[in-house]
C-alpha cells in the first residue's frame, strides 16, 4: 500500500477520535483546493445589522452566514462552495456579487440556530401577526424547530411556537405574557431578570394567543374567570421538554405564564451535574462534600424562591448515588429526572402531599432520602425523625440565612432538641448572574459605588473589577449564566449549646464567624474581586452591611 492510499486510514481514525475533525478537514480541504479563505467558525463574530439586512430564509435555504459587506460584493461564509448554480441563483436572489468563504457545516447551522437568528423569526412572526386577525389554529405538530416555525402558513401557530422556541434558544426560564390596557406584553425570564421578548402585541389578538396556549395545554378555552394551570410537552433538537402553564385573570384580561422545564438540560455541564459546576467556593465545598457522605442526619438547604436549592440538593445525590444505596425523593415538581433515584412527584388533589408521601417513603426502606420542601408541621417533624432513625435527609426550607431557619423550625412546634440532634449543617444561598466572557471588560468603579457597596473607597478603590459591554451571545445584557453564593453553618458542639440556650441570633452568628464561617456578602465581595460578577448585581441580592 502506497503512502497517498495510507493518508485517508490515519485521517478517519483521528476523525473518530475528535468530533468534527471529519467536518473540519473536508472544510480545510475544500479552501485549499479552490483557492478560498478558510473561516474558523469558533473565532466568527456576527455583524448584527448585516445579518438584519439578508432575509433569514434566504440563509437557511442556501446554508450560509454573511461575513462582511466589501466594496461592490458580500462575503459570505458557505460549507459547500462547488455548486456553481446555486451561488449564481444566491447572487440574483441578493442583487450582488458574492465572495465566498468556506466553513464547516456543523459551524454555520450553530451560528443560525444561536439568538439572533431566532429572533428574526420571532420578529418576522410577530409582525404577519399584526396585519391579520386568525381565529383559532390547529394544536399543530408536536416537534418544533426553526424550519418548521419560518415555513407555517398560520400566524398564530407561528406566533406561539415561535415565541416559545427563542425562549428556549436564549436559555429563559420563564415566558410572561402580561395584557395591558391597550396592548399584550410578552416577557421572559433569563438568568433571574425579565426582559421583553418583542414588540407590544395589539390588545385585540390578545384572546387568540391565549387560546391557543390553553389548547396546547388542555385547559378550557371558555372558562376566563378563574385561574387555571396544566402542562404540555414539546420535542426540541431530539430530547422532550415539559412546560407548565398557569393563566390567571387580571382587570386587563388573562395573563399566562409558561414555565420551561428542560429536564435534558440544555446545559451540557448538567448531564453530569455536580458541586464544582454551580460556584460554590472550595472550602464551602469541601464541607458540602463531607456533610453529605455522613451515615444519618439532616442537610438543609435555605433560600428564596429560585434560589436554586433543589438543584444543589440534585448535584448533592449525583454526587453520593450508588448502586448499594436506596434513594427516594419526594418533590413538587420533579424538575430534573436522576437515573437510578426514585422520585416521587406530589399531586395533592389525589391526597399525596409530603408528609402522607414521606410516611410512605419511609416504609420502602429508604436509605437516603430527599424532600423538596418542608412547608408543614407535620413534615417537619417526620422529617427531623427520620434523620434520628438512621436516614439521611436532604430538604429545603424557605428562610433568608441560615439562623433565621432556626426560627422556622421552632415555629412549627419541632422539639428543639431533637432539631438540634438531627441537623448536619444549613446552607444558606444565592444565585447571581456571571459576566458574560465574551464582553468582559474592565471598568472604572465609582467612589459613590463603592460607598454604596459599604466598601472603603481607599481600600477597595484600586482592585480591578469587571462589567459586560453587552453582545450577541448575552443578547446585550453583559451577564451570561448565573453562579451560587453561599454560607454555611456548620453544627459543632458550641453552636449546638448556643441554640439549645436560646441565645439570641447575633451570638450564635458571631460564633459561627469566629469558627470560619463565611456570611452571604462576603461570598458575593469575594465573587466580584474574582471577576465573575459585579457589584451592583450582588448588592441587589444581598443586604449591604
Amino acid at each position: 500500500m502506497s503512502v497517498e492510499e495510507q493518508i485517508p486510514l490515519i485521517d478517519t481514525a483521528q476523525d473518530l477520535a475528535v468530533p468534527g475533525a471529519a467536518d473540519l478537514r473536508r472544510a480545510h480541504e475544500l479552501a485549499d483546493r479552490h483557492g478560498l479563505d478558510f473561516v474558523d467558525i469558533a473565532e466568527f463574530k456576527i455583524d448584527n445589522d448585516l445579518f438584519r439586512s439578508i432575509p433569514f430564509d434566504l440563509m437557511l435555504r442556501y446554508d450560509f452566514v454573511p461575513q462582511e459587506q466589501l466594496a461592490g460584493r458580500l462575503a459570505v461564509v458557505m460549507a459547500d462552495p462547488t455548486d456553481v448554480a446555486r451561488l449564481d441563483e444566491l447572487e440574483l436572489l441578493l442583487g450582488q456579487p458574492v465572495e465566498v468563504r468556506v466553513g464547516t457545516r456543523a459551524g454555520i447551522g450553530e451560528i443560525l440556530q444561536r439568538s439572533e437568528s431566532a429572533q428574526r423569526v420571532l420578529d418576522e412572526a410577530t409582525e404577519g401577526f399584526k396585519l391579520q386577525l386568525i381565529g383559532e389554529g390547529e394544536e399543530g405538530e408536536e416537534v418544533l424547530s426553526i424550519d418548521r416555525i419560518s415555513h407555517d402558513t398560520s400566524p398564530i401557530i407561528k406566533l406561539v411556537d415561535s415565541t416559545i422556541f427563542n425562549a428556549i434558544q436564549r436559555r429563559a426560564s420563564d415566558i410572561h405574557i402580561e395584557t395591558r390596557e391597550n396592548e399584550v406584553i410578552v416577557k421572559y425570564r433569563i438568568d433571574g431578570v425579565l426582559y421583553q421578548a418583542m414588540e407590544a402585541i395589539d390588545k385585540r389578538h390578545h384572546q387568540t394567543v391565549i387560546s391557543r396556549i390553553k389548547v396546547m395545554a388542555e385547559l378550557d378555552i371558555a372558562e376566563k374567570r378563574i385561574p387555571q394551570d396544566g402542562r404540555f410537552k414539546l420535542r426540541f433538537e431530539g430530547r422532550t421538554i415539559d412546560f407548565r402553564v398557569s393563566i390567571m385573570p387580571s382587570v386587563h384580561g388573562e395573563d399566562c405564564v409558561i414555565r420551561i422545564l428542560d429536564k435534558e438540560s440544555m446545559n451540557k455541564e448538567f448531564k453530569s451535574l455536580r458541586l464544582d459546576i454551580l460556584g460554590f467556593d472550595l472550602e464551602t465545598m469541601r464541607k458540602v462534600r463531607k456533610f453529605i457522605r455522613e451515615p444519618y442526619g439532616m442537610v438543609l438547604v435555605t433560600g428564596p424562591t429560585g434560589s436554586g436549592k433543589t438543584t444543589t440538593l440534585y448535584a448533592c445525590l449525583s454526587e453520593i448515588q450508588s448502586s448499594e444505596d436506596k434513594i427516594v425523593t419526594i418533590e413538587d415538581p420533579v424538575e430534573y429526572q436522576l437515573t437510578g433515584i426514585t422520585q416521587i412527584p406530589i399531586n395533592e388533589k389525589k391526597g399525596l402531599t409530603f408528609a402522607r408521601g414521606l410516611r410512605s417513603i419511609l416504609r420502602h426502606d429508604p436509605d437516603k432520602i430527599m424532600v423538596g420542601e418542608i412547608r408543614d408541621e407535620e413534615t417537619a417533624q417526620i422529617a427531623v425523625q427520620s434523620a434520628l432513625t438512621g436516614h439521611l435527609v436532604f430538604t429545603t426550607v424557605h428562610a433568608n440565612n441560615v439562623i433565621d431557619v432556626l426560627g422556622r423550625f421552632l415555629n412549627m412546634k419541632v422539639d428543639l432538641y431533637n432539631f438540634v440532634s438531627a441537623l448536619n449543617c444549613v446552607l444558606a444561598q444565592r444565585l447571581v448572574r456571571k459576566i458574560c466572557n465574551d464582553c468582559r471588560r474592565e471598568v472604572e468603579v465609582s467612589p459613590d459605588l463603592l460607598e454604596e457597596s459599604a466598601l472603603d473607597p481607599v481600600l477597595h478603590g484600586n482592585k480591578t473589577y469587571y462589567e459586560g459591554a453587552g453582545c450577541l451571545e448575552c443578547n446585550g445584557t453583559g451577564f451570561f449564566g448565573r453562579t451560587a453564593i453561599s454560607e454555611l453553618l456548620d453544627l459543632s458542639d458550641r453552636i449546638r449549646e448556643l441554640i439549645l440556650e436560646r441565645r439570641p441570633a447575633s451570638e450564635i452568628k458571631r460564633a459561627a464567624h469566629e469558627e470560619g464561617m463565611a456570611f452571604l456578602r462576603e461570598s458575593a465581595l469575594e465573587k466580584v474581586f474574582e471577576g465573575v460578577t459585579t457589584l451592583r448585581e450582588i448588592n441587589k441580592v444581598t443586604f449591604v452591611d
